[in-house]
């Protein structure tokens, strides 16, 4: 018997089929709710059961303004779908979609945005028939069961060479003082400015108080401080042996190559804590840009980011954005939003 649900944080059966799958700090109740909340949206997972196997991806539901209808999308991460099912079961996977996209037509949504996790099996091809898969790039990761000096040789030699000046310079890595919690957000406000990021990224002291309390030992700050100055810093995620780096920031003016030594300190941490690879991420977007070189400068993992959409109520979609084209369905999605 196959049944399908959508589950609140606080449900067992949550935290039952996160017992039973592969997954990450994203898939996370905690980290659900958190995330829901900068949007004002709801937090959920939708469940498959059959036959004593599960599937599982978590949502948040956003209510599309002047309709009374949602959308739902991932929360802020690499929250894909896990599974028991190996990805080759295209049959499995393929009901579990197609389970899920008839509940949530139910409850009044009418699209679904997924941001799938790089690391973490998922069966494209199910995907692809009830949806569109678009590719956005790789990202880049570390294999953290390589020694020290295998880390040290994948490294480009301007960015070690930066890495010791930022030592010789006197910059020092401090981790999990949360004391220096306010003068790293002060350094990711800068950063936030020099990008001209939207309001939305802007989060403020308490919400990264808040994620602390959320995911407890699960989450790290790594500070990058010269003569008790803060010049920047390293938010990252330590569960289950992968880590992710959340956000990375450096003050405005001179920082003295700090950020290259937060990403190897940060490895390092990782590796001595019995981590087995360390994600850290790619270019805006996943696109091969300035942001993903300077990332891949510091290791030789690769691997594809995709992000899956579908369209669950196709009358509903059609009167608020047109025909689900597939230049539609691969650029801005939602495109009503």
């Amino acid at each position: 018997m196959a049944e399908g649900a959508l589950l609140e944080p606080g449900d067992p059966a949550w935290a039952d089929a996160l017992r039973r799958v592969h997954h990450d700090v994203y898939h996370l109740p905690s980290y659900v709710e958190l995330d829901a909340r900068l949007s004002g949206g709801t937090p959920v997972a939708f469940r498959y059961d059959e036959m004593g196997q599960v599937f599982l991806l978590p949502l948040v539901l956003r209510p599309v303004p002047g309709t009374g209808l949602r959308d739902a999308v991932s929360p802020y991460g690499y929250p894909g779908p896990v599974s028991d099912v190996p990805p080759d079961d295209t049959g499995f996977w393929g009901r579990a979609v197609r389970h899920m996209a008839a509940l949530l037509r139910t409850h009044d949504v009418i699209t679904v945005f997924a941001r799938l996790h790089p690391l973490l099996p998922v069966s494209l091809e199910s995907l692809s028939e009830s949806g569109t898969v678009v590719n956005h790039g790789e990202t880049v990761s570390v294999d953290l069961t390589l020694t020290p000096e295998q880390l040290w040789q994948d490294t480009h030699r301007t960015h070690r060479n930066q890495i010791n000046k930022s030592t010789r310079a006197g910059v020092r890595v401090v981790f999990d003082d949360w004391d220096l919690l306010e003068p790293w957000v002060a350094t990711y406000h800068a950063t936030m400015r020099r990008v001209n990021a939207t309001d939305f990224y802007f989060f403020d002291l308490d919400h990264f108080r808040r994620l602390r309390s959320a995911l407890g030992d699960s989450v790290h700050l790594a500070a990058a401080v010269r003569d008790g100055e803060v010049l920047g810093g390293n938010l990252f995620f330590a569960y289950r042996r992968i880590m992710q780096t959340h956000l990375q920031s450096t003050r405005d003016g001179q920082i003295w190559w700090a950020d290259k030594l937060l990403y190897h300190e940060v490895r390092l941490w990782g590796r001595a804590a019995g981590n087995l690879v360390h994600h850290i991420g790619g270019g805006v977007g996943g696109s091969d840009d300035s942001l993903f070189r300077y990332k891949a400068a510091f290791a030789a993992g690769r691997q594809d980011f995709h992000t899956w959409r579908s369209v669950t109520d196709p009358i509903a979609f059609e009167k608020l954005a047109g025909t689900p084209t597939p230049a539609l369905m691969s650029g801005r999605f939602p495109p009503y939003r």
